[in-house]
């Protein structure tokens, strides 16, 4: 009997839950894009820009050995 009551219970569990999602359906989900401002021929003149950038020189040791003889 206490079987049955425990069948009833998941039963009942199952039957609300499925009236909550009926009566109360999930939202949907909303994203605010916004307006692109800027021309696409002025995106491609700013790249080009990027090659007059200075240049920082650097002075690598990474590879230099000293002799240890």
């Amino acid at each position: 009997m206490r079987a049955h009551h425990g069948i009833a219970v998941v039963a009942i569990i199952l039957i609300g839950f499925g009236m909550k999602l009926f009566f109360f359906p999930t939202p949907a989900a909303e994203a605010d894009t916004p307006a692109a401002t800027m021309n696409v021929l002025q995106m491609h003149k700013d790249h080009s820009n990027i090659k007059n950038l200075p240049v920082q020189k650097t002075h690598d040791m990474t590879f230099v050995f000293s002799e240890s003889d």
